[in-house]
This record gives C-alpha cells, structure tokens and sequence, in this order.
C-alpha cells in the first residue's frame, strides 16, 4: 500500500519474510534489506542482515548497489550471511536516478552496470538481480558471470525472472 519501497520498515519486512519462511518447505527465502537498514554502516549492515536469518528466518538477503557496495557486501558474506546483490534500475535510489527508469540505454551506462555486476559477484554474492535494463546487457551481463542473474525488466537472457503480479494484472494504474 505504499507508494514506493522507501517506506517500508526493516520490522514489516522482517514479518513479512517470516510468513513467507513459515510457508516454503523447499524454497529458498531472500530478505530484501530494505532502505537505510544496510547503507548506513558495515556494522548496521550486518546486524540487519542477521536479524533476517535469525528472526525472519531467511536464506539470505538482497540489497541494492553496485561498486558503492562491495565492500559492504563483502563484510556481509565473511560473517557468513548469502548476499544477493542488485543493480540496474535500483528503486531505493528511484529519487536519485530520476525516477523508474530503464538504466545503462548509452555505451557508459551499459559499462557502469557491467563493471557493477563483476564487482558485485567478486565481492561474493551468490547471485545478482538485474533489473531495467536493456535486453541485450542483461544477456551479456548473465553470460559473463558465474553466479545466476534474475532479471526484472532485463530481457529474457537472463537466468532466471521475475514477474510483479501487479504488472502482469494491469493493476498499477499505468502501463509498465
């Protein structure tokens, strides 16, 4: 119900990720950190993350950012917690990238989000969400890697997809 994803509360994901635990017997569960609950310090960051696997009983987590975030990334993993990165068109930063819009569409963004999604897997994610991106990046970002690539808007090269049900339905008011 709320009108982007810069609202939501690290205790509402926490509950909702906890639900979702409860539910699947054979899937794996990712948290996704929400904003200002990993960006603000390694030591945060950690906390955080934990708290998705102790009390909301994840796999793992996601979080946004590319190179900016490596380090945090990495400080994640040798605590022993999966990270799933994510970049691309990345909603927590929505105000600073202009609004939801599709990124890397000039020669420089497209190596911007490339270099991003090598770092991002060097620092030791175990997979990478690539969202609004073009097709054709999302392809030779996915052949690339190593780790899986979920895309989200990024083409059907990808390892695997998302699907918003609200897009699929039409229910978000606009054509997206």
């Amino acid at each position: 119900g709320h009108k982007d994803t810069l609202s939501v509360s690290m205790e509402t994901m926490l509950r909702h990720t906890e639900a979702v635990s409860r539910g699947a017997q054979t899937s794996l569960v990712i948290g996704d950190m929400p904003f200002l609950s990993y960006q603000t310090s390694d030591a945060d960051a950690i906390l955080n993350a934990g708290r998705f696997l102790s009390e909301g009983k994840a796999g793992g987590v996601k979080l946004e950012g590319g190179i900016e975030m490596a380090a945090r990334i990495k400080k994640i993993t040798e605590v022993g917690i999966p990270v799933m990165g994510h970049i691309g068109l990345t909603p927590q930063s929505v105000n600073m990238l202009g609004g939801y819009k599709v990124q890397g569409k000039t020669d420089s963004g497209a190596e911007k989000i490339m270099e991003d999604a090598k770092t991002i897997e060097n620092s030791g994610a175990f997979s990478l969400v690539l969202e609004g991106i073009p097709a054709e990046l999302g392809t030779k970002i996915s052949r690339q890697l190593k780790i899986p690539t979920i895309g989200i808007g990024a083409g059907p090269g990808c390892d695997g997809q998302v699907l918003v049900l609200h897009d699929l339905l039409g229910l978000g008011g606009e054509f997206s």
